[in-house]
């Protein structure tokens, strides 16, 4: 369950939540083909309907090659950023210009956003700022995930453990990124394997080569150290 908490109330029915927004651009949009950059955003849309039904978000594409989306629960925003890394890491692209896999700039914003009760995008806040102005600061291959909120020890922190995650990304070929995709969506090896077409021993390797232990572990550490940012007021 979601856990909200509600700072402000006023007559305008807007609400100032501690909440997280993720902005990301594809990284050598200009190299794809338009029918590649068409199913690239397809298959990020049909994840963005899942994290909508799921996880309460809103996530829009705009400019073609970008997106934003508002997390209600902010402790799942890496989880979600490692979905959509490992949705277009795992898309085959032909005569690729760009050597590596397909991928996103990604920044987290945690912070206070002013919430519309009709409608989740008309709102704006700390978070958007943090989120978008750190985009904007993502220049070249790396970084490709980064945090920012009000505690810049968290954010020295989490950015210290996402170039280290870029390092292990970075060497990831379309089989690991699909084998990541469906462990980091609960699927067990054995499910993987079948969907995959492969045996369970493959995935097993695949799964070591990809580093996925590590990165389970980031995630699950993510989670804790958020969660007590936001319980104790920050």
């Amino acid at each position: 369950m979601i856990n909200t908490v509600l700072h402000v109330t006023n007559k305008n029915n807007t609400y100032t939540f501690m909440k997280a927004v993720i902005t990301g651009d594809l990284i050598d949009s200009t190299n794809y083909k338009p029918q590649e950059l068409d199913g690239i955003l397809n298959v990020i849309n049909t994840e963005f309907e899942d994290f909508r039904s799921t996880y309460q978000t809103d996530f829009k594409i705009f400019r073609g090659d970008s997106f934003q989306g508002v997390v209600l629960d902010p402790t799942v925003a890496l989880d979600l950023a490692m979905t959509i890394k490992t949705t277009v890491g795992k898309i085959v692209i032909q005569d690729k210009k760009s050597s590596g896999l397909t991928d996103f700039r990604i920044a987290i914003g945690i912070g206070e956003i002013n919430l519309k009760r009709d409608s989740i995008l008309e709102s704006n806040g700390e978070a958007f700022q943090f989120s978008g102005k750190t985009l904007d600061t993502m220049k070249g291959d790396y970084p490709r995930l980064l945090l920012k909120t009000a505690d810049k020890d968290l954010n020295n922190q989490f950015n210290v453990y996402f170039g280290l995650l870029d390092s292990i990304t970075s060497k990831w070929s379309v089989a690991s990124a699909e084998v990541v995709y469906y462990l980091h969506k609960g699927k067990k090896e054995t499910e993987a394997a079948k969907i995959l077409g492969i045996n369970q021993s493959a995935v097993n390797h695949r799964k070591k080569a990809a580093n996925w232990d590590a990165i389970s572990m980031l995630l699950k550490r993510y989670k804790t150290v958020v969660t007590n940012y936001i319980s104790n007021g920050n």
